[in-house]
């Protein structure tokens, strides 16, 4: 299992957190349902913060 770092970890838990709110939305504005896709969000928004997040498979 990949290994991040404190910052992405908690990052993703928050995400997944407002996911279960029902606040989180996409890109295009839609409700996230998916918890695949709340991870990939939280782990995007890391990484634009700089935090230690191995790079997206293409």
């Amino acid at each position: 299992m990949a290994k991040y770092s404190k910052k992405a970890g908690e990052k993703v838990e928050e995400t997944m957190h407002e996911m279960k709110e029902g606040k989180l939305k996409s890109g295009s504005g839609k409700k996230v349902t998916s918890k695949k896709q709340a991870v990939a969000i939280g782990l995007s928004e890391a990484r634009k913060e700089g935090a230690k997040v191995p790079k997206k498979k293409s």
